[in-house]
């Protein structure tokens, strides 16, 4: 039977998920309105809009009915996860949008520009309260390391998104950074998806000392990648270089990212586990 929690939307994280489907709401339709266009940066920014309203709308809607406490999912790893993603994705449509397409007389452009940055600061603050708190019991994907997951995958998919096959092809050291960022990605998206799952107990050792492990290992191919990719990539440079220097940059804040998370993942196994 479905029952309606009204409180769920007076809860400090209700509230802010609510001014969330609101901005995001009017950052889509301001940019609507102002007309559409094929290129890749647009639909990237109208596709974060959206599919943040959609997925904070169906939270709000899950939780007052109290139908989340049916799925078969750890609910707070799924809106910890989303929460991460969704302040990564307004944070890049902040920055790319108002870069390409908007000028001092763009009214409505700017607008949804002023929304967009907004709806990046609740996100942000969402992300911090529902963050587990030191000793407090939570799921994986709200802790520190948890998150850190998320912003690995994500950074992933930027590279993923400004790879051009035709280029890293002809070359195997560019074709091995693909693999690293191939491999590490798949990772990181089988962790979120088995804690979301709840399906963490189907791997064949500890959790924790497989996750040290793979951060281990994810550390030193990315910093293969850090001196590979831009030695290959800047001097045989094809077109325009932007492209490539967004990949270096991703690589070296995924190689930061993965050194993070190594140390989380030691102080988890060599400190936490003995006390």
């Amino acid at each position: 039977m479905v029952t309606v929690d009204f409180k769920t939307l007076t809860a400090p994280v209700g509230i802010l998920r609510m001014l969330e489907v609101v901005l995001t709401c009017i950052s889509f339709s301001l940019v609507a309105s102002v007309g559409h266009t094929s290129q890749s940066f647009w639909v990237w920014c109208m596709f974060s809009w959206c599919f943040c309203f959609c997925i904070t709308f169906l939270v709000l809607l899950l939780e007052l009915t109290t139908l989340n406490t049916k799925l078969p999912i750890s609910w707070d790893d799924f809106t910890a996860a989303f929460a991460m993603l969704a302040t990564l994705m307004m944070f890049t449509a902040a920055v790319i949008y108002p870069k390409f397409y908007v000028c001092s007389s763009c009214g409505r452009s700017i607008g949804a520009t002023v929304t967009t940055c907004l709806a990046f600061v609740l996100y942000a603050v969402e992300v911090g309260l529902t963050r587990a708190k030191p000793g407090e019991i939570s799921g994986f994907l709200s802790t520190i390391p948890g998150l850190l997951k998320v912003l690995e995958a994500f950074v992933a998919c930027i590279i993923f998104i400004c790879l051009d096959y035709t280029f890293y092809s002809n070359f195997p050291g560019l074709q091995w950074c693909v693999a690293v960022y191939s491999i590490c990605f798949i990772f990181a998206l089988l962790v979120i998806i088995f804690t979301i799952g709840r399906l963490l107990s189907l791997f064949p050792a500890p959790f924790d000392k497989v996750l040290t492990v793979c951060n281990v290992l994810a550390v030193l191919m990315y910093f293969t990648a850090v001196v590979i990719w831009p030695f290959y990539s800047f001097r045989n440079l094809v077109g325009p270089k932007d492209f490539y220097i967004v990949i270096t940059v991703m690589t070296c804040l995924n190689l930061i990212a993965y050194i993070v998370d190594t140390v989380y993942s030691f102080k988890l196994v060599f400190f936490v586990s003995r006390t």
